[in-house]
């Protein structure tokens, strides 16, 4: 199983500079590459604070000049906000720059506070269509000349330029998560990112088996891997791993309530949370962050990560957004690095 690095921007406070969480950000990419994490992820996300990436492929672009070997993903580009063309094009000059390391995660988006303000009206059920549009789309204008007459976008006789340095193009992830969605990817030759949040082993089982057993029905043309996306700390001790679980208890309770999409936001930051609500709210606990997630010591991580493995998961993506310190977020990676890494070459 290949280990990688899953990562945004993230503000916490309007005292952070941004740029110096940007240096963090890539502070953290180039350690991934030196230690020869197989991938650094990055995704899409517009107006919000909490996740600071209004465009993967202008990291990416960035990363490209400063790592030498590691893979560098979109995960995820939101097809509703991405026309076909554009996207075909943009993702291919990515290609080109990276000298052929993109990898092209694509998703129909979670967020209803950014569908209300990127495309008003736009439902859950609609942006997955638009997904289900785009990525044949996109393959056929990297193939060459394609007209399209769809739901969703319709243009005439059009190529993809430039065309991707990969070929027949980058690998494309779709992010699943129901049945109908593991049967779009694999019945389109892409591979498929699976995000369990912090709910515990079952869900991590289900979303294997989904995986594999579309798989196995559909017998695709070309081998398809899936990936595991799964927020991790590697700990220094039991009280660190305690704090940890608190810390990701708290990134829970926001991404809950961004979720939601009913409190203010200002400036990009959601009303804070009070600690009576964080402890109120019973779908969270640091608890089950400490029981689901890869929390805990070392050989704790190396543990679960081996029954990952052994579930037939092709990857592993340590997503590091927490709302910890840098510091914090620094030394787990040091940990990921030096103590968990090697039991996976």
């Amino acid at each position: 199983m290949k280990l990688s690095l899953f990562i945004h921007m993230e503000r916490i406070s309007p005292d952070e500079p941004q740029d110096k969480l940007y240096h963090e950000m890539m502070e953290l990419c180039e350690m991934a590459d030196n230690a020869n994490m197989h991938a650094i992820w990055t995704g899409e996300h517009h107006g919000m604070n909490f996740t600071i990436a209004p465009n993967p492929l202008i990291n990416i672009a960035d990363l490209a000049n400063r790592t030498k070997n590691v893979r560098l993903g979109t995960g995820t580009v939101i097809a509703p906000f991405n026309h076909p063309l554009r996207l075909a094009g943009e993702a291919a000059m990515t290609d080109i720059i990276t000298g052929g390391r993109l990898e092209l995660g694509i998703a129909r988006g979670a967020y209803s506070y950014e569908y209300e303000r990127m495309m008003p009206g736009l439902t859950a059920w609609d942006a997955g269509q638009r997904m289900r549009e785009l990525v044949p789309a996109v393959k056929k204008l990297w193939e060459g000349d394609y007209a399209h007459d769809g739901e969703f976008w319709q243009f005439p006789l059009s190529t993809s330029s430039p065309k991707p340095k990969q070929q027949p193009h980058p690998p494309i992830w779709i992010a699943a998560r129901d049945p109908n969605s593991h049967e779009f990817a694999v019945t389109h030759g892409c591979n498929v990112q699976v995000t369990p949040l912090h709910q515990g082993d079952e869900e991590i089982v289900r979303l294997a088996n989904c995986f594999h057993e579309t798989r196995q029905r559909l017998a695709p043309e070309k081998p398809l891997k899936i990936m595991l996306l799964q927020h991790g700390y590697v700990a220094e001790n039991e009280a660190d791993a305690q704090q940890a679980a608190e810390e990701l208890n708290r990134f829970y309770n926001y991404f809950g309530a961004w979720f939601k999409n009913e409190r203010p936001v200002t400036q990009g930051l959601i009303q804070p949370l009070s600690e009576a609500e964080i402890a109120a709210n019973t779908y969270y606990s640091a608890e089950a962050m400490r029981k689901n997630l890869a929390i805990g010591s070392a050989n704790e991580v190396i543990t679960r990560l081996k029954h990952y493995e052994a579930l037939g998961y092709d990857e592993f993506a340590l997503w590091i957004d927490s709302g910890m310190t840098f510091e914090r977020k620094k030394a787990s990676l040091t940990r990921f690095i030096n103590q968990v890494m090697p039991e996976f070459h």
